[in-house]
């Protein structure tokens, strides 16, 4: 739940910075190195990743996540953990929301047995396989019950504090997220014409976010954490001329404008539902992989 610290594989900013400058961002092995480092630096036995695969992910294709999710397991079981990956969807965004504090407001949401359907679905499979690594449950529908209860109970809630505390900070914005960074104002964007949302690009407004200053285009650019995106509407939801589909959450960065017209660049009207595949496309485990789409 922490990034890389001066104490936690220290080399790993040091190898993400020559990264970013060499264009070597998406290689493989060096992901796979950035994101085990920490991991394997904390002590743990038992791994579940989520490996992202679409429009919205360093890994566009269904083979090069694969790839990476098979690369990241055999390094783990090496190491001498329990490692397994699911490779999921990212054509769209994931929840309904886009950058940081809101992004936060919906983890607690999440927290407290509420949030998105999508984000809550894939949360409680992947939690369920940790509880399960974890031999804390004899058989996935058990461990998705404690999952589920932990949810339910507040017990995930109070760990969130938990963890907010430990690492110095203010453990009552679980209690109070309006303590959160918010923007200055809100911008909206809306449908150009009458039909059902067929797609929302990640990628776009991945970019429409950073440009608000949600993200970093540059490595010592700033960040707003109070900007980004909120969904208003997702993929198969139906919409007319001039509803909202997205918000534009603005700070103090510059390229409002630009941001605006990749997010409505991003907007796919259609006249029907286009088909759509699991959001699990696939799980890399110690007996091999198995494909859902």
């Amino acid at each position: 739940m922490i990034g890389q610290t001066p104490t936690v594989a220290p080399a790993d900013r040091r190898l993400y910075a020559l990264r970013d400058v060499t264009g070597t961002v998406e290689s493989i092995p060096l992901i796979t190195a950035s994101i085990l480092s920490k991991k394997l630096a904390e002590g743990i036995d038992a791994l579940v990743m989520d490996v992202k695969c679409g429009r919205g992910a360093f890994m566009k294709s269904i083979e090069d996540a694969l790839a990476l999710a098979r690369a990241l397991v055999a390094i783990g079981e090496a190491a001498g953990i329990r490692a397994e990956a699911f490779v999921t969807r990212m054509e769209a965004p994931l929840g309904m929301t886009v950058g940081n504090a809101l992004e936060i407001r919906e983890c607690i949401d999440l927290v407290m047995g509420r949030g998105p359907a999508d984000l809550q679905t894939l949360i409680v499979r992947l939690t369920a396989r940790m509880v399960l690594a974890g031999g804390r449950a004899g058989s996935e529908g058990e461990a998705e019950q404690h999952v589920r209860a932990a949810l339910s109970s507040g017990a995930a809630a109070d760990k969130l504090r938990a963890m907010i505390a430990a690492q110095g900070g203010e453990a009552a914005v679980v209690d109070h997220p309006e303590r959160l960074p918010m923007a200055r104002s809100i911008r909206p964007v809306k449908a150009q014409g009458s039909g059902v949302l067929a797609a929302l690009d990640a990628e776009l407004v991945g970019r429409a976010g950073v440009l608000l200053g949600a993200g970093r285009e540059r490595k010592d650019d700033p960040v707003d954490l109070a900007a980004g995106i909120r969904l208003v509407r997702k993929p198969g939801d139906t919409v007319r001329t001039g509803d909202v589909v997205l918000e534009l959450h603005i700070g103090d960065r510059p390229g409002i404008d630009e941001a605006a017209r990749l997010a409505a660049a991003a907007i796919t009207i259609a006249d029907a539902v286009p088909p759509r595949g699991e959001l699990i496309r696939a799980w890399v485990h110690s007996s091999g992989e198995s494909r859902f789409d």
